[in-house]
């Protein structure tokens, strides 16, 4: 009965989000023919506004009770078995990719949405770096930067290489126990743990089989996934865990293979539900997964989230 609903609820908004997208206002989100200025200037001014909105906040929020320090660096690139590496590589892809879409509805050319609007996730994170450099809490990262940099580079060379984009790095979350064992770190309400809680994290490359294999026999909008996640991470490092008096667990990487869709192939008019689906096409849709883990097993998911 839940399924059934659910299924009436999607399919009644997606039926209001069409006929929303048949009016007047469907021209809004239709992508601009040629440079249009004041499109332009919009995009510009909301992306300056927004991305310092965010880093004033985040300085209030997280670094105004630490105390500052001379900049300088740590590495930590064996912490949390590289699920944090991975967080940057996805939100670099994607915040550059909001960038690019946004110059691209202004009427942008190719070169400025590629050189311009796919960096806005690398200026942004490596802003958040430098702050990180100067607390004396934490620290500059220089794999957060490689990741930062790769998921911008994931971006910009499919649009050279191929003017479209076939592999697309995506998100899955699960609530797991491990959140309860320190919830101070791992998050304490669900909003938190989707952010902190590694264990419940899956990181995916979705690769587009249409658009590799060019088969009218193959959906357009069906993709192959592989899936990286981990367990077992109550702390950084398993010695910081220890040091903490926190549980042991095994600490283990799991590896996914699964289908999945992708939802900026799906035939539509509308420029609105092209939108739409453009944002939403970050998350992994779940489905029928295998996993392959550090216990040499297989587990097979009927719906992996």
């Amino acid at each position: 009965m839940k399924i059934k609903f659910l299924l009436f609820s999607f399919i009644y908004l997606l039926n209001c989000a069409t006929g929303f997208s048949q009016n007047k206002f469907d021209s809004f989100f239709k992508p601009s023919d040629s440079l249009n200025k004041s499109r332009q200037r919009a995009v510009i001014l909301t992306e300056t506004a927004v991305a310092s909105a965010g880093l004033v906040g985040l300085n209030q929020l997280w670094y105004a009770d630490y105390p500052k320090s001379s900049f300088h660096f740590i590495n930590d690139n064996d912490e949390w078995l590289q699920m944090d590496k991975a967080g940057h590589v996805f939100s670099a892809y994607h915040l550059g990719s909001y960038g690019a879409n946004a110059l691209k509805w202004s009427g942008s050319s190719k070169k400025n949405q590629l050189l311009y609007g796919s960096s806005v996730g690398f200026a942004f994170l490596t802003v958040v770096e430098v702050f990180d450099g100067f607390s004396q809490e934490w620290g500059a990262s220089s794999g957060d930067l490689i990741a930062n940099a790769g998921g911008t580079a994931l971006y910009v060379s499919q649009e050279l290489l191929w003017e479209e984009q076939r592999i697309v790095p995506k998100f899955s979350f699960h609530t797991t126990s491990f959140a309860a064992v320190r919830p101070n770190t791992l998050g304490s309400t669900l909003s938190e743990q989707i952010l902190k809680d590694y264990n419940g994290q899956t990181y995916w490359l979705s690769m587009n089989l249409h658009s590799f294999f060019k088969t009218s026999k193959v959906p357009k909008w069906l993709n192959l996934a592989v899936g990286y996640g981990a367990k077992g991470l109550v702390a950084g490092r398993s010695e910081t865990a220890a040091d903490l008096s926190l549980p042991f667990y095994k600490r283990e990487r799991q590896f996914y293979l699964s289908l999945d869709a992708d939802l900026t192939k799906i035939q539509t008019k509308s420029h609105f539900l092209k939108t739409f689906f453009s944002i939403f096409n970050a998350i992994k849709i779940p489905a029928p997964t295998i996993e392959f883990n550090g216990s040499q097993r297989v587990k097979w998911y009927g719906f992996y989230f």
